[in-house]
């Protein structure tokens, strides 16, 4: 299916950010690995590509808004139209040479979620979907998996990290599922959490503490795919409560079970 004109504007932007950040990728993997060394070279590189970004944006679509995880909230004269973006997900991968990283691009209009679009530009995925349109990969179309138990799924998540907190719920939830499930995997991007269990390589994903950029695009992407997307509390809040469970409505059901008995 062609692209829409709206889908080619952020296709646009996200390859030219893309560029700008596969040249910074190429970069940091020959700096020392120390906090000290490469951590504000990734800064200033998740930096320049929100500005390209946001420029090539405001410039195709005039007066609509913005939340972006550097810029923090732009309002634009178009009150109906807002623009979440995270130029750089996955910024802990990317400081180790890691090549799963993403920018995640949605829109927002009328407080509903219409668009999103999430590239990699290291293996060159693209997943872009819009409402009604379905969902896809390059020029593939996505579904979510079909699996119908636990016992044969594999889940991905996000492990807490230092300074996060939140480890005693994650061993509350992950005890269980662990013993039950054919396998859990940590991306460290949750773009390209929510892009592969579009895509049918992850049966489900759930994460908490989440920002609304770290989701908005995938969401999109998901249920273009087939899939659900809820909070933990099976409620449409995930970008106000910061978390989110994601699968084929059976997988999406036992997994919400799984996690409320944690």
């Amino acid at each position: 299916m062609p692209a829409s004109a709206l889908m080619n504007v952020m296709i646009g932007a996200a390859r030219k950010a893309g560029r700008s950040l596969a040249r910074d990728f190429g970069e940091v993997s020959q700096l020392q690995v120390s906090v000290k060394g490469p951590a504000n070279f990734v800064s200033a590189a998740d930096q320049r590509a929100e500005e390209i970004v946001y420029r090539e944006l405001a410039k195709a679509r005039q007066g609509y808004g913005f939340l972006m995880e550097e810029g923090g909230e732009i309002e634009g004269d178009d009150k109906t139209h807002r623009w979440i973006v995270d130029p750089l997900d996955g910024t802990t991968n990317f400081l180790h040479s890691i090549p799963l990283f993403s920018i995640s691009i949605a829109l927002e209009r009328e407080g509903e979620l219409v668009a999103g679009l999430i590239y990699n530009p290291v293996s060159d995925e693209l997943y872009t979907a819009e409402k009604g349109k379905g969902a896809f990969l390059n020029d593939k179309r996505l579904r979510v998996a079909a699996r119908r138990s636990l016992q044969d799924s594999v889940l991905t998540t996000g492990i807490p990290f230092r300074g996060r907190g939140g480890y005693e719920r994650f061993e509350r939830e992950t005890a269980p599922l662990m013993r039950e499930v054919a396998g859990l995997r940590r991306t460290g991007a949750a773009s390209i959490d929510l892009a592969w269990t579009a895509a049918g390589r992850f049966d489900g994903y759930w994460e908490h503490d989440l920002q609304p950029w770290d989701m908005a695009a995938g969401i999109v992407l998901l249920r273009e795919a087939g899939g659900i997307a809820t909070d933990v509390a099976g409620g449409e809040e995930m970008l106000d409560k910061g978390s989110i469970v994601a699968a084929n409505p059976t997988i999406h059901k036992l997994l919400l079970a799984s996690l409320r008995k944690a």
